[in-house]
């Protein structure tokens, strides 16, 4: 389905309800999206952008940060465990509890100063939804506390932004291509 996006708040929005639509039919463990799943990004959409909805509280996001064991939220290891920043402090990323993961020390000097979208698109690689999750809800939370949400996707080709909204997905991959979490053994 090609959507028009037109400013942040609709391009974050967006992904997030397609966010939303593949979790559940992981849950369900489909390999096909039936009528109900897109049913639930298309009411999630509508709602975040008029505003009657809300993304999930980061509570959700801190149970499966600690549920997961110390292993690294990329690769699964748990070998030399460090906090990761999912938008670097040199762009401008805070040290909140929201932006910090867990990762290994090898896959955090990898990622180095990129942030999240941008390490997994010169991986050639989609994060698992519950990172990538975790990560709409910093940059949202971002926008929405520097009056940006509003901001035309073209107003925002202007700005110095912390993280890159055109690799922000549209489209997700095939539901056998993504992975929800991580696990200790991938």
């Amino acid at each position: 389905m090609a959507k028009e996006i037109n400013s942040l708040k609709e391009l974050i929005s967006w992904s997030y309800a397609n966010l939303a639509r593949s979790h559940s039919a992981l849950d369900e463990g489909c390999v096909k999206y039936k009528v109900h799943h897109h049913m639930i990004r298309a009411k999630l959409y509508k709602g975040l952008v008029a505003g009657s909805m809300s993304m999930g509280t980061l509570f959700d996001d801190e149970k499966i940060k600690i549920h997961n064991g110390g292993h690294c939220s990329y690769c699964g290891s748990k070998e030399n465990i460090a906090v990761d920043h999912l938008i670097p402090r040199v762009k401008g990323g805070g040290d909140a509890g929201d932006n910090l993961i867990p990762a290994c020390r090898s896959c955090n000097s990898s990622k180095g100063g990129q942030d999240l979208m941008e390490w997994y698109e010169k991986k050639k690689d989609f994060p698992p939804l519950l990172i990538l999750r975790r990560y709409l809800k910093v940059v949202y939370r971002y926008c929405k506390s520097n009056d940006l949400l509003d901001t035309t996707l073209d107003e925002a080709e202007e700005l110095e932004l912390p993280f890159d909204f055109k690799l922000i997905p549209r489209v997700l991959p095939p539901l056998q291509d993504i992975c929800l979490l991580t696990s200790p053994h991938s």
